[in-house]
């Protein structure tokens, strides 16, 4: 691989025959019982302060392969088991390293289902996916071609709660260059009535995905919930029913911002963003619903990642920057901007639509840290007409707030 290609994962939906679904859904039991077997272990070896690696799990894999109760982890290839031991590794790694919380066990019911396949362990040849322990290739749907001369170095298998089959395949993607550079850059500022406002003034509307799908919604979970618990087929219909609905309105979302996150960094080489705490946004019980079908982690994770491969940069402006409350004009700052006010008056004359000066005053904040560095804040001046910097230095011993 060259220093600029970059590692790129393609999904594609398939339909597996009768045969090769036994296959994988014991593969993905076998995955579970694993990867929860190991981390049984590594949790008794922590609570008396020792430390489990993936060698020695590796190690307890052989042993319990050998076990009359566990043959049937022989079954099924080998490699996905090695795999999800390496996850676990890599699950207490961030762990340890203050990153994630402590790994929790999989279940049979609310856990993803998905398999990882190595190289040793697939046949990729003229354009077909044949997977270990199956006799025949996977019946794959290519919605788009795969790189030219591309070969995938791993494969992942899964299975969503709508019964869906998918397949992702990672390989080296040479067309992701850095674009051009350019001289443009723009402010964001996330929202509900409009899903962005851009610094430049213009509105990005909302599509609301979940909205469209509402009432069918309700009515596919308020079948469900009146089927008795357990493995009858009538409550998996009702459960495969409202699943696909969800499936639905996720496809629906990530497609639109798929589409906007490509456009925004093709034709800016700055974007400032706000730093939201959504997590805590979404413990408001009345704007929960709303704040999760904006989507905004996804919107912003997004446009991380497809900025780093395409030379863009992103800055996070921090959450505490008062964008809404602050003059773009002269940098006066107000005492109050409760939500329901969407346009206000300032001092000096100018008049505010709320969004588009927020975006404003985040692009200069991300400006000046492109500028001075990380710390910097425009200038801002209170309806006293005394700067908050010179009122602040009354009082204490100025400090340059983080940004």
């Amino acid at each position: 691989m060259t220093v600029n290609q970059v590692k790129r994962a393609f999904k594609y939906r398939f339909y597996p025959t009768d045969a090769q679904a036994a296959e994988l859904a014991r593969t993905f039991g076998c995955v579970r019982k694993v990867y929860n077997l190991a981390l049984a272990a590594r949790t008794e070896a922590f609570t008396r302060q020792e430390r489990v690696n993936y060698n020695q799990t590796s190690a307890m894999l052989t042993a319990w392969k050998k076990t009359e109760e566990l043959a049937f982890l022989n079954d099924v290839s080998s490699v996905p088991l090695q795999q999800c031991l390496r996850h676990l590794q890599l699950a207490f790694t961030h762990f340890f390293g203050k990153r994630a919380k402590y790994p929790r066990f999989k279940s049979k019911k609310k856990s993803r289902r998905s398999a990882e396949y190595t190289t040793s362990a697939f046949r990729f040849r003229d354009g077909k996916l044949t997977l270990a322990k199956m006799a025949q290739p996977l019946d794959i749907v290519w919605s788009r071609p795969l790189p030219t001369g591309a070969t995938p170095s791993t494969v992942t298998v899964s299975q969503d709660a709508a019964g869906r089959w998918f397949v992702s395949l990672l390989c080296d993607d040479p067309s992701i260059t850095p674009l051009p550079a350019a001289d443009t850059a723009v402010g964001i500022d996330l929202g509900l009535d409009h899903l962005l406002t851009l610094s430049t003034g213009e509105k990005i509307a909302n599509p609301r995905p979940e909205r469209r799908d509402r009432a069918r919604l309700a009515l596919a979970q308020r079948r469900l919930a009146k089927k008795a618990k357990g493995d009858g087929a009538n409550r998996s219909k009702a459960r495969r029913k409202a699943a696909r609905i969800h499936a639905r309105i996720a496809d629906r979302r990530r497609d639109h911002l798929h589409k906007l996150t490509t456009r925004l960094v093709r034709e800016n080489q700055t974007l400032v963003i706000e730093d939201l705490t959504v997590r805590n946004m979404v413990k408001n019980r009345r704007l929960a619903r709303a704040i999760s079908d904006a989507a905004w982690s996804e919107f912003r994770s997004m446009l991380e990642y497809k900025a780093a491969w395409y030379g863009r940069e992103v800055i996070a402006v921090d959450r505490w920057f008062p964008s809404s409350k602050l003059c773009s004009a002269c940098g006066t700052l107000q005492d109050r901007m409760p939500l329901n006010v969407r346009t206000w008056t300032c001092d000096c004359g100018t008049t505010h639509d709320r969004d588009v000066n927020a975006a404003q005053n985040l692009l200069a904040a991300g400006l000046a840290v492109t500028a001075c560095g990380a710390g910097v804040r425009p200038q801002r001046r209170t309806p006293g007409g005394q700067s908050a910097t010179k009122q602040e230095a009354s009082r204490r011993e100025p400090r340059s707030p983080r940004l």
